[in-house]
């Protein structure tokens, strides 16, 4: 078996594996980064957030030229689903964003390798695939990710039920859908289908959907899931779900089963870190996988570091890259930064919910004495000239010092408004400073300095 040496070995080429590949590269390391699937990128820009949004987007569009294209006065007859097409299209954006991953690596003379990355000891990681080889190097960073949590009593097959990646490529749209787990990823992939003709049926174990996110939120969006058609039953324990034929069946706790045509379990995602010789380090993982790091994500074995998905917390992209910068340059002697507390959290559904710091729930428990502004999407002219009235901003106070301490959106194109709020956040702006910026007329950004400004009970646009 061949053997090189590299300062740094990266275990993954998801979003934390490649973005610390680069950034250690930028920094003059001889980085070498090992993933299993040709097409770096990991889960999400492969079978999660880059597919899943794109399909998001262009059932939309379905739905809005069926549905509301006639109240701009555009009449448009025999609208037709062209699923194949609508499949291809995202397998497009995905081939070409992958691609530019794998051109960025080279670009920065980043050497990859192809297949199944294992340690042999704390300095030595092994490739195992078609062409296998030994690494050398001084540090390995684990970057694994996670997967979609499975079910014992759910009994996948990969087509008539499956998980998140088997809902991104149906062949055909499934006349009834059973959603297992009202998370934000059962309900964008359960907006795609409803949207495409689907019965979609949400089964949520808790009393609410969306947990997590402030409650306050959590209501508006169950009550417009269901507007657009939406069958959600929380407190609802699934039992199991079997294949019969052509069709499924899940069973449920003290009610009647339920018959559809496919099933997506969507119960959270667990850490891939089994199969990865960590014991050949002495390096252990906790009940549910997770790999503990301290804060310069070094492991309990010195020179090996892990970030992202596998070492837990909001398992989300953007979480993972920024902690793979961090690493890398406090590897590299740096003081870098990361605020753990301005994680912006985004859910696609339509409208759009989107979050950063705490939640109105978290701040009763803890006992903080906040105050709160809230502006409704209705007051705001953008919003209308959109048809996009339905939503609202929240601005959460701290009640002395004025500092912001969450803001919660849900409406048309949250996810973007998020931002101004993280930004104001991270360099600890009041909700004073955002009222006190001009804000763009007409845009929906003036929903979130309406909030501001209702923070101290002084809104212009609204009552």
């Amino acid at each position: 078996m061949k053997t090189v040496k590299h300062d740094l070995v990266i275990i993954g080429g998801g979003p934390a594996g490649y973005v610390a590949a680069i950034r250690a590269a930028q920094l003059g390391m001889d980085a070498a980064c090992i993933d299993e699937n040709p097409r770096f990128g990991g889960t999400c820009l492969r079978v999660g957030c880059i597919p899943s949004k794109a399909l998001l987007e262009s059932s939309h569009l379905y739905e809005e030229a069926q549905h509301r294209f006639v109240d701009h006065g555009i009449n448009v007859g025999g609208v037709e689903l062209d699923l194949s097409k609508m499949m291809a299209r995202k397998d497009k954006i995905v081939d070409t964003l992958t691609g530019g991953i794998n051109m960025l690596l080279k670009e920065r003379k980043v050497t990859t390798y192809l297949g199944r990355g294992k340690m042999r000891d704390v300095e030595t990681v092994v490739v195992e695939g078609d062409e296998p080889v030994q690494i050398q190097a001084k540090k390995v960073l684990i970057c694994v990710g996670s997967r979609p949590m499975s079910l014992p009593s759910v009994e996948e097959d990969g087509d008539r039920i499956g998980n998140s990646t088997t809902a991104l490529s149906f062949p055909d749209v499934p006349k009834r859908l059973v959603v297992i787990g009202g998370g934000y990823i059962g309900l964008e992939l359960g907006s795609v289908w409803n949207r495409l003709g689907s019965e979609v049926i949400v089964l949520e174990a808790m009393d609410r959907i969306m947990a997590g996110c402030d409650s306050e939120m959590a209501k508006l969006a169950h009550r417009t899931l269901k507007k657009q058609g939406f069958k959600i039953h929380t407190k609802t324990f699934v039992e199991s779900a079997k294949r019969d034929g052509d069709e499924c069946v899940v069973a449920i706790k003290d009610s009647d089963p339920i018959r559809c045509d496919r099933v997506l379990l969507s119960t959270g995602r667990t850490p891939a870190t089994d199969d990865l010789g960590l014991e050949s380090v002495g390096l252990e993982t906790d009940q549910r996988g997770f790999i503990s790091v301290n804060e310069n994500f070094e492991t309990s074995v010195e020179g090996v570091y892990a970030t992202g998905d596998c070492i837990g917390g909001a398992m989300l992209a953007h979480k993972a890259m920024e902690e793979a910068v961090v690493c890398i340059e406090r590897m590299a002697g740096m003081k870098s930064h990361l605020n753990y507390d301005v994680i912006p959290a985004i859910v696609y559904t339509h409208p759009e919910i989107a979050m950063v710091g705490k939640t109105e729930d978290e701040l009763k428990e803890a006992g903080v004495d906040y105050k709160k502004g809230v502006s409704p999407f209705g007051a705001n002219g953008r919003a209308r000239t959109l048809g996009e009235a339905d939503g609202r901003v929240k601005i959460l106070a701290d009640a002395k010092t004025d500092r912001v301490l969450g803001v919660h959106i849900i409406g048309a194109r949250a996810g973007d408004l998020i931002a101004e709020a993280a930004a104001a956040m991270e360099f600890g702006a009041s909700s004073e400073d955002i009222a006190r910026t001009c804000h763009a007329h007409p845009t929906l950004s003036e929903a979130v300095h309406e909030a501001a400004l209702d923070v101290d009970k002084r809104p212009i646009h609204s009552i």
